[in-house]
């Protein structure tokens, strides 16, 4: 490991350099860091989780932090999307399906009472939507 990452494992530095990491779509060094001990739920100075400030079309960069533990249900705290209502609403199938295999809920609502379903009809996303109606029986 590089020096410059060495410094950022140490208490809630290791979260936020992780948290920007996955922002940035950095595969290597967010694995690095979480095999270094980071905490796949720890959150970055403005309260978000790597999995909730991930590069949302990098499935591989979901998948490693579902891996590593992340939380596929957190909400963030102002609006209450979770991580499938942004790849709903993005268009980012894989990534959603990763979450969803993961235990990401498809039931719930942001607070302004829309569903991940909701987001994907109002962006034109048809493959995202018929895949978030078949999950759901409809």
């Amino acid at each position: 490991m590089r020096e410059e990452d060495k410094g950022m494992l140490g208490g809630s530095g290791s979260d936020a350099g992780l948290a920007s990491a996955a922002a940035r779509g950095q595969v290597e060094k967010v694995r690095q860091l979480l095999e270094a001990g980071a905490d796949p739920n720890g959150v970055n100075r403005f309260g978000r989780r790597p999995i909730q400030v991930m590069m949302m079309g990098s499935t591989h960069m979901a998948e490693l932090l579902l891996f590593h533990g992340a939380e596929p249900n957190c909400a963030d705290p102002a609006t209450l999307t979770r991580p499938v209502h942004d790849a709903a609403r993005e268009g980012f199938l894989d990534t959603l399906v990763a979450l969803h295999r993961a235990g990401a809920r498809l039931d719930v609502r942001d607070a302004w009472g829309r569903l991940p379903v909701d987001l994907a009809e109002e962006r034109g996303h048809r493959e995202v939507t018929a895949y978030l109606r078949a999950a759901a029986g409809d």
